[in-house]
């Protein structure tokens, strides 16, 4: 188990990109509120023994993606994959991919006084069972996490019966951020590949800042110049399909975000 002793920065990685895109990742929006005074460190680091970590702390040494707020892990097999929402065209998140698996993560800002994943646990059980899903309370790595079944629109099987995708909503407080993170695919309910998206989820960095706040606003993820490009590409293909009066390729489901980014240097 790693202590959390101070300043030491991890290592940068990941030069290689290649373009893959793919379907989206959906938004979910928390509303800000103006940022509490400053308090002593929150108690929640008992949740993140092994990671996710401060870019403070002693970092244990793994080759990671620098996207300005977040330290993404990036090895053979992991596929890292910004996710955009398309109507703004802006950065909403990012996405790891596995064989099986896919781990969405989100980086926010927090208070110094108290967490703030718990409040954004009640929110996501009500959005989830006002779609139609369902949702269990689980304690898990992480503390409490959310097991749920997510109707997915426009699949019903033979019967015509609505189907569900089975999701985890997974989120830890750190020193003002918290980071949330939503698995789906095998990680989600296989033990093994949960395990695995778990090794990932921890070996993240989070770099909050110096810059003030309000609470549970997204901390910008900053791209490397590579994927700029292909985003910029993306949306300029996509522009020209809606002029066209066609669908853009690789499009996801109505509200979802595009993605583009790349396989990860092994």
């Amino acid at each position: 188990m790693f202590g959390r002793r101070r300043k030491k920065k991890d290592g940068q990685g990941a030069d290689d990109t290649a373009e893959t895109p793919g379907a989206g990742g959906s938004e979910v929006d928390f509303a800000g509120r103006p940022e509490d005074p400053p308090d002593p460190e929150k108690d929640a680091d008992r949740h993140r023994a092994n990671g996710p970590w401060d870019f403070t702390e002693q970092v244990p040494d793994a080759q990671r993606m620098d996207l300005g707020s977040v330290r993404i892990p990036v090895g053979s097999g992991i596929e890292v994959q910004v996710n955009v929402a398309q109507q703004q065209n802006r950065i909403i998140g990012v996405t790891l991919r596995t064989q099986g698996s896919a781990l969405q993560v989100q980086p926010f800002a927090a208070p110094k006084s108290s967490g703030v994943w718990e409040e954004m646990c009640a929110e996501l059980r009500s959005q989830v069972t006002s779609q139609g899903g369902k949702v269990e309370d689980f304690e898990g790595t992480f503390g409490p996490e959310l097991r749920a079944v997510v109707p997915v629109t426009g699949k019903k099987d033979d019967e015509g019966r609505q189907m569900g995708e089975r999701v985890r909503f997974i989120g830890v407080d750190g020193p003002r951020w918290v980071l949330h993170g939503v698995i789906r695919g095998e990680g989600a309910s296989k033990a093994e590949a949960m395990a695995e998206v778990e090794e990932l989820f921890q070996q993240i960095v989070v770099a909050r800042g110096d810059t003030p706040m309000p609470p549970r606003e997204m901390l910008p993820i900053v791209v490397p110049q590579e994927i700029q490009q292909q985003m910029a590409q993306s949306a300029a293909r996509r522009n020209r399909a809606e002029s066209d009066g066609q669908a853009p390729a690789g499009g996801g489901q109505a509200g979802d975000g595009g993605e583009a980014g790349g396989r990860s240097a092994s």
